[in-house]
């Protein structure tokens, strides 16, 4: 039997490599909102060129967690409070309905999936890596998507789980955000019952639970250097 796929195949080309361990390091929380990403800096990290680096930063600024500002240069995304209540709307609006489609069509592989991400999320709470916890989370929701087999629908809970990272990083309680590995174990009882209406209103409640966990007190001022923030703390 083939090993579960947990995360997306590994990038092949220099561009998708950056852009891959970029968008991994945003969604750890290892850089944080608003952080200036250089380009001679990322090519020294790296040992790219000026080139790959911006082909990098261009493709994520395409799916929003990077902004590219004329005569300044490349930021980490900085969500604004509103966008981050539009975010957890549409969220709302959406993922009820894909968990209830995904009830319908779970297979057992596709349950096997779900449960391994949780033992992940477990072992990353486990280590103290709770950026990598919150990470594994988001790819969990795009996994219930992706078994919904809607593929538009999945391509935009995609992008909004994208901007959930960086308001996550901004605006929300680590410890509540973590909580929620317990709503998934539900959630996958449900799905792997078929029983669609319970899924929905599982997925409704975590996402109400997820979105009262807001905290709007400023967060500290990174003092770290852009290279020991990217240093991968899992190899």
């Amino acid at each position: 039997m083939p090993p579960l796929p947990i995360s997306p195949p590994k990038p092949k080309d220099a561009t998708e490599k950056v852009a891959h361990a970029l968008a991994l390091a945003i969604h750890e929380h290892r850089i944080a909102p608003g952080t200036k990403l250089g380009e001679d800096e990322l090519g020294e990290i790296y040992d790219v060129s000026r080139t790959v680096i911006r082909a990098a930063l261009q493709s994520l600024a395409h799916i929003q967690l990077v902004e590219i500002q004329r005569n300044k240069g490349a930021f980490v995304a900085q969500p604004s409070l509103r966008e981050a209540r539009e975010v957890f709307e549409a969220r709302a609006l959406l993922e009820p309905r894909t968990a209830g489609s995904a009830a319908a069509r779970a297979t057992p592989r596709d349950i096997a999936i779900l449960k391994e991400h949780i033992a992940q999320e477990h072992a990353a709470m486990d280590a103290g890596d709770h950026g990598r916890a919150l990470s594994l989370s988001g790819v969990f929701h795009i996994e219930v998507a992706r078994i919904a087999d809607q593929d538009t629908i999945r391509q935009f809970i995609e992008t909004l789980i994208a901007r959930s990272s960086l308001i996550i990083a901004l605006y929300w309680r680590r410890e509540s955000a973590l909580c929620e590995s317990h709503a998934h174990h539900a959630l996958i009882d449900a799905i792997a019952k078929a029983d669609a209406q319970n899924a929905e209103e599982l997925m409704r409640s975590h996402l109400v639970d997820l979105n009262s966990a807001l905290d709007l007190r400023d967060r500290p001022t990174q003092s770290r250097s852009l290279k020991e923030l990217l240093q991968d703390p899992h190899p």
